[in-house]
This record gives structure tokens, sequence and C-alpha cells, in this order.
């Protein structure tokens, strides 16, 4: 059956619902165009490159750089962390800030890319809790938490 045109709407492109991304999931989320971008917070001096906190806002990251020349660093020890080639990963907003995006070009989901940084913050949060006890004190207590 053919549809009529009211005279109302006779000229007027029929506009489509804009495309809604999907909500964030943390500093992780996906642009219209379908790739993963994640917001960070860069620290600069520190001693050495980690996830050091992953909050809702962003993914705070200590860089051994200043915050204007990080940017292949960050780029770099993101491709290494989420395991993706270093032309898969680029920086998007932020090259002399302290708060940047980072694009990823890869064929990944945000909940694979979430994952892997929580991963990386624990592994940090358990380095740096080996240094500051004794070996034996810390087996005593993984132990204690396994046990729970």
């Amino acid at each position: 059956m053919l549809k009529t045109v009211s005279a109302t709407n006779k000229g007027k492109s029929q506009s489509k619902e804009p495309e809604r991304s999907l909500p964030p999931l943390g500093p992780v989320a996906v642009d219209p165009k379908g790739c993963v971008t994640v917001a960070i917070y860069a620290k600069p001096g520190s001693k050495q490159k980690a996830v050091t906190d992953v909050t809702m806002e962003a993914l705070n990251v200590a860089m051994v750089a200043p915050a204007s020349e990080g940017e292949a660093e960050l780029c770099r020890y993101f491709s290494k962390v989420l395991e993706l080639g270093r032309s898969d990963v680029i920086l998007n907003k932020g090259g002399k800030s302290h708060e940047k995006v980072v694009k990823l070009l890869a064929c990944t989901t945000a909940e694979e890319i979430s994952e892997k940084f929580k991963k990386e913050a624990e592994k940090i949060k358990i380095k740096q809790k080996m240094k500051s006890t004794s070996l034996r004190s810390f087996l005593i207590s993984i132990n204690e938490e396994v046990a729970k």
C-alpha cells in the first residue's frame, strides 16, 4: 500500500533519531564511529610507567616523561598493556595536558579494554605491596585473603 505525503510534511526531510553511543564503562567509551576511546589523567615524573587507578572519570597513569613529551611513551605503554600494535593506539586529545584521550583503532570492545586496565592496575598494586612488605609477610597476607 502506498503512503500519502501530507501537506505539512511535503518537502521536509525525514530526520532519523541521532545515533546513540553506548554508555561509558568508566574511562572507557565508544565514540560515534565505533572506536574505543580511553580518558586518561597522566601523572608525569614517576619512576616507572604504571596504571595507578581506574576511576569513573579517567584512567590514572603514572608516566616517566613530562605531559608534553609523553605522547609516544603513553601509546607504546598502552599497546603493550592492551596487546595491540603501536599503530592501533593514537593520542586523540590532550598532547600537552594531563588530561588526555587515547583512541584505539583495533577491533576490540570497551569491556575487554576496561578489564585489561583493571588487571594491570591490580598487578601494579600487588607489586607495590610486595615492595613495601617482606616476602614472608606478603605470602602470609595472600594466604589469609585466599582463606576468606
